[in-house]
């Protein structure tokens, strides 16, 4: 009862509105940056973070917001995945294997109405397992100590490099360019300057907004001028736009077996919704067996992505609430918006910060009916908005980009910095390294050495403090399976080669 009672709260707190109307608009604007091929809910999260802050809006407010505009990213992206063959983000990449192919045979329509309401189905899953289980976590993880929350984080970034693609050593190399950047400026214990080079604009650590606007939506200005092809043709969506009750109860199994999977692994640190949708698709390809069409138009092969990501989405908020850990790329930059607030996540934030999380909870559900109900009507208009033409575009992300960057500080110090971090992070994904690793690495790296110095505080200077307890000792050897991931996949992929 405690926790519907603290529900109730939340949509009291969400369903104000004001934050209705912020909903609407992070709901909408989320989607049109989500069918941009390309930019995804990381940069779009980061752009309107530094607006939410400069606005004034309260935390609770400015989380809505974000939220909306990440589960708007979710369902956007599957849009140009179905229309023009190419996924909004990473997460629609198993979309694009089924939904293409629904769209050539004149079934657009029914891939998009599709693809809304198992994104709705298998986020509402995952918000539900939020409601039941995050207060839970949150009252076991009070018993972290330093030294499980510096194991925990390895253990995230383990995650990484074990379950991420098949370019582990990138993936880790990546993470580590972000644990570096994490330390430059003022060491909090000594009080030295750590690589500042004798720049005074960087004793204090270089800004969050910075990094996340430089790497991600600059470099993916660089990406953007180098596509110079036109004329993609909109696919027309057929006779009907929408699936009828045969299709639906098709694939209903499909939506509620991946929305469990997808929230499952959005609980894990660092997974995220590409791993969801990969699995969830390999896996419900396996229960079709020869019956199945997978790969040349399945309903199934757009519901079990579609409803994984999204899970994976909500899912991805229940470490960010209850240990202090992103579950994604998109919830590190969340974590980013707390901090600009001053407030620590982790498990007092439910004790402390009632109004943040319950808000935060059920503004989900809020934003997940307004998505359901806004895609499904509007598919039409959302397809003549994938035509805008690069010379449009491009400006139109970079005068966003500085004027977020420059609303912090005020300072050139920051634009210079953003672009040169941006000509980085282009080179970096030319070479196919995941920036979501760098991100979750920089978000990590500050609370991984706090935690390290804290623990060998305590045990003055032990080391043994970071395995002597059954929780480290789990972490461990969850660390060094998902260290050994890749090549245990490999000799399996050698050994039995699944078609998948």
């Amino acid at each position: 009862m405690d926790t519907f009672d603290f529900l109730m709260h939340g949509f009291a707190i969400a369903s104000t509105p004001e934050n209705l109307l912020i909903a609407l608009i992070g709901a909408f604007l989320g989607t049109i940056v989500g069918m941009l091929p390309g930019l995804g809910p990381i940069n779009g999260v980061a752009i309107l973070l530094p607006f939410a802050f400069a606005l004034g809006l309260p935390p609770e407010s400015a989380l809505i917001l974000l939220a909306a505009v990440y589960l708007g990213c979710e369902y956007g992206g599957r849009i140009s995945a179905i229309l023009i063959n190419v996924p909004g983000d990473a997460g629609a990449i198993m979309t694009t294997l089924d939904g293409y192919p629904l769209a050539k045979q004149g079934k657009a329509g029914i891939a998009l109405s599709l693809s809304a309401v198992s994104s709705f189905i298998g986020a509402t899953i995952a918000t539900i397992g939020v409601v039941l289980f995050a207060p839970l976590l949150a009252k076991w993880a009070i018993s972290f100590g330093p030294a499980e929350y510096f194991v925990l984080m390895v253990f995230a970034i383990t995650c990484l490099s074990g379950l991420v693609g098949d370019q582990p050593v990138k993936t880790g190399i990546a993470a580590l360019i972000g644990l570096g950047l994490a330390t430059v400026g003022v060491d909090a214990v000594t009080g030295i300057y750590r690589f500042t080079f004798d720049s005074v604009n960087l004793s204090d650590g270089i800004q969050f907004t910075t990094i996340v606007i430089g790497f991600f939506s600059v470099s993916e200005i660089l990406i953007l001028l180098e596509k110079t092809t036109t004329g993609h043709k909109v696919i027309e969506q057929g006779k009907r736009s929408l699936l009828n009750l045969k299709e639906f109860m098709f694939t209903l199994g499909a939506m509620l077996r991946s929305g469990l999977m997808g929230f499952v692994v959005g609980i894990l640190p660092g997974a995220g919704a590409t791993i969801a949708s990969a699995m969830t698709y390999a896996s419900e390809r396996k229960i079709a067996g020869d019956k199945g069409t997978f790969g040349d138009g399945d309903l199934r092969g757009v519901a079990s992505p579609e409803a994984a990501n999204n899970a994976s989405a909500c899912g991805s908020f229940v470490p960010m609430l209850t240990l202090g850990v992103p579950g994604s790329g998109t919830t590190a930059v969340m974590m980013g918006a707390l901090t600009l607030y001053n407030i620590t996540p982790g498990p007092q934030l439910f004790t402390e910060q009632p109004d943040i999380v319950w808000g935060l909870i059920a503004s989900l559900f809020i934003c997940n009916v307004i998505l359901l109900v806004m895609n499904i009507p509007l598919v039409g208009l959302f397809a003549k908005l994938l035509n805008v033409p690069n010379y449009i575009l491009v400006p139109a992300i970079a005068a966003v980009s500085f004027v977020g960057v420059y609303s912090i500080h005020s300072t050139t110090f920051d634009l210079v910095f953003m672009v040169a971090l941006g000509v980085f992070g282009y080179f970096l994904r030319k070479l196919n390294f995941p920036l979501s690793a760098l991100i979750l690495g920089y978000v990590l790296g500050e609370l991984m050495e706090s935690n390290l110095r804290r623990a060998l505080s305590i045990s003055q200077g032990e080391l043994s403090i970071l395995w002597g307890s059954p929780i480290t000792m789990v972490l461990w050897l969850l660390a060094i399976l998902m260290v050994f991931m890749p090549v245990l996949r490999s000799i399996y992929r050698r050994k039995f080669k699944p078609a998948v």
